[in-house]
């Protein structure tokens, strides 16, 4: 049986990406997308390349969306093997707030980079058990490491996106805290740093990203497919573990 793997903003960029990279392992992806045409361009485009994929619409800031997603993948497969949580703003990358700080980006960054991602945990997670051995990806970035932000000799301590780096700060408490509480299930909860990728997240990363999305893509599989025995409750990137 093959592994079953949904993923959060899976029709385009890294999500879309880690499809194909999950695919060519010889797992069945499920796009999670908020729009239904663009979810089926993508569950298409991976047929076409010899996949094993549907889609299902989800919206990871409207709960009842997302409980409605989580009904349809029990309906259609009965279980869930791996979550990967992609789906993730950087508003700031575009907004001109009026003080250092904007409540109203935070609010708006949290919504779905945090509260988006509980909630898709809270709705897959009894699908997640059944699994017995389910992986949860929560992709997050080194700029949401609280060491890195405080060491002027890391080369993201220049970079300042306060509601960003709070709501991946907080993304990876979850991943912690889950970690404890699913340690009994054989759920294995991993915070990833895709690194600095060419996508659309904020303009300037189709120009000074290093790395594409497919290249990106490889770390993130890597801890969705983890093998038996991976320690639960850790943050990586390409290089290995990375401070929280």
């Amino acid at each position: 049986m093959p592994v079953i793997a949904l993923i959060t903003g899976g029709n385009r960029g890294l999500g879309l990406a880690t499809a194909h990279a999950l695919a060519e392992r010889g797992a069945h992806v499920i796009v999670g997308a908020r729009d239904d045409v663009a979810g089926r361009d993508a569950a298409d485009e991976l047929r076409a390349a010899g996949a094993s994929a549907d889609h299902v619409v989800m919206d990871v800031d409207e709960p009842d969306s997302v409980r409605s997603a989580a009904a349809h993948v029990n309906r259609v497969h009965g279980r869930l093997d791996v979550l990967v949580n992609n789906a993730g703003i950087l508003p700031e990358a575009t907004a001109d707030p009026v003080e250092v700080v904007d409540a109203e980006l935070f609010r708006r960054t949290f919504a779905t980079n945090v509260f988006g991602a509980v909630s898709t945990i809270e709705a897959f997670l009894p699908l997640l058990r059944t699994s017995g051995g389910a992986r949860i990806v929560n992709v997050s970035s080194t700029m949401g490491s609280l060491a890195d932000q405080t060491d002027p000799g890391s080369p993201y301590y220049g970079t300042v996106v306060p509601a960003y780096q709070a709501s991946k700060a907080a993304l990876n408490s979850v991943t912690i805290g889950l970690s404890k509480l699913l340690a009994d299930t054989g759920v294995v909860v991993t915070s990833v740093c895709p690194g600095f990728v060419q996508t659309d997240l904020a303009p300037t990363a189709r120009e000074q990203a290093p790395l594409t999305a497919d290249q990106a893509a490889v770390v993130v599989a890597g801890a969705a497919l983890a093998p038996v025995g991976t320690p639960s409750g850790r943050f990586v990137d390409a290089a290995g573990d990375v401070a929280w």
